[in-house]
Parts: C-alpha cells; structure tokens; sequence
C-alpha cells in the first residue's frame, strides 16, 4: 500500500512537470523520495507502530472470576499445497499460544473457563477460522466443552458484532481479548462498541528494523500500521455519517 501511494505521487509529480507546474512537480518528488527514505529506513514505521502498540507493552494481570471468556481473534488460514488441509495462519500462532496459557492460568482457579474463537472463512479456503483453530486448540489441551465458536464473521467489525452475541448468551464475569498488539487498538474500538467491556492482551510485538538502507521489512511494516489507521478512521467516519449501527454500551441487553 505505502509503495503504491508513492508510486502515484511519482506519477502525478511527472504530470505536473509534464504541464509544466515546475513547483509543484519538485515539491512532489521531494516529498515521495523523504518518504522512501524514511519509511524504508524505519523511522516512519517506528513511529506508527509506537502509536498502535504502546499501551499493551505491559501484559496485564487478570483477575479471573466465576465466569470467563478468553476471545481469540484470527490471523488467516493458509491450505497446504497438494494435500487441500487448512491450517492455522502463519501470524496465528502466537494468538493461539497466549490465549491457551491465559486459559490454563484461569482454569487453576477452578473457574468456568471458555475460549471463544472467532473466525469466518475469509480467505475461502474451505473452513471457517474458528474450526480450523479449534483443532490447535483442542491438540495444545483444552477440553472441547470450553471452545466456543464463532465461525461466520469476516473481518474484525464482524469478529466483534457476532461475538458480542454470544458472549450476552455465555453471560462471562470476565472478557479478555487476545490479538496482536498491532490489532487491539482498532479491535478494542470495535468490541466496545458492540457493548463488550474487554481485558486486552496481546500475543505479539511488532517492530521497525532502522537501517541505513531501506528495507523491503519496514515498508510492509508499514502497510500493516497503515491497515489498522485505516481502520480506525473509517469507524469514526462512518460513526459521524451515521453508518453504523446503533451504538452499544458494555452492560447494555
């Protein structure tokens, strides 16, 4: 995306020189090639990337209660080359990992402990996410009474509404929700407008590599940071042009 974006600036600087508005056509060029610069050495990235994760650096001490609900959000899946088996993403791992530690962290409590998995089949690659993961799940330990699926959402607007749903059924003391430290910003924006009062906790870290070079690493870092502002913006806009739903607050029926 952030290669894309300069790729047309480039194109609209060589326009401008092409109608000879000179000024503007090296404003242009000057801008993309800083831009380059900056989001392939790292700063840029860096500092996207600050501003998404800073507040989970800390993982968070739960305090479990009678009844909980660990919400794992997915990464993808992936199909196997020539044997059509759908497995867990490549950047679904660590989600699945924290969230069986958290549930074997509340399940020595001798609490209700459920991990809900949401997931739709995004990706059409034949199964729902929340199946696919359910097998992890289900091989790490977890008992299959405590796997709670939501197996039709497509994206994190939809992990949160439907979800939303069946956690007012389960009726959960305690709701944490586990993703990517990237993705928690704009998932807990989504959760707590569909009236879920959430405990995040992050499974992994990303950071921006500096160098004195580009690197192809920092602009797709980049496109991922870029993903989630664009998310986050379009929330606000459509909250402003009336486009979303009735709003929600946690407690609400």
């Amino acid at each position: 995306m952030t290669l894309a974006i300069l790729a047309v600036m480039i194109v609209l600087a060589t326009r401008c020189a092409a109608l000879k508005w000179r000024r503007t056509g090296r404003t242009l060029y000057a801008i993309s090639i800083v831009l380059f610069l900056t989001i392939g050495c790292g700063p840029v990235p860096a500092w996207m990337l600050n501003n998404l994760q800073s507040a989970y650096d800390v993982k968070p001490a739960i305090e479990w209660s009678q009844r909980n609900a660990i919400v794992l959000l997915g990464a993808g899946t992936e199909k196997v080359a020539h044997t059509s088996s759908v497995e867990p993403g490549t950047f679904s791992y660590a989600r699945i990992a924290e969230a069986v530690a958290l549930y074997n962290d509340c399940r020595k409590t001798e609490s209700d402990c459920k991990i809900v998995v949401s997931g739709g089949d995004a990706k059409k690659n034949g199964a729902p996410e929340a199946t696919v993961y359910r097998i992890a799940l289900l091989n790490l330990g977890v008992r299959a009474a405590d796997v709670l699926l939501e197996p039709h959402s497509m994206n994190t607007w939809q992990n949160a509404q439907f979800t939303s749903a069946l956690l007012q059924h389960y009726d959960a003391g305690r709701t944490v929700l586990v993703s990517s430290a990237i993705h928690l910003q704009r998932s807990m924006l989504y959760f707590s407008y569909f009236g879920v009062n959430a405990i995040p906790v992050r499974a992994d870290y990303l950071r921006a590599t500096l160098s004195a070079l580009p690197l192809s690493y920092n602009f797709t870092v980049a496109d991922f940071a870029l993903h989630e502002y664009t998310g986050i913006a379009r929330y606000h806009v459509y909250n402003a042009l009336g486009w979303n739903p009735v709003r929600q607050q946690p407690g609400d029926a």
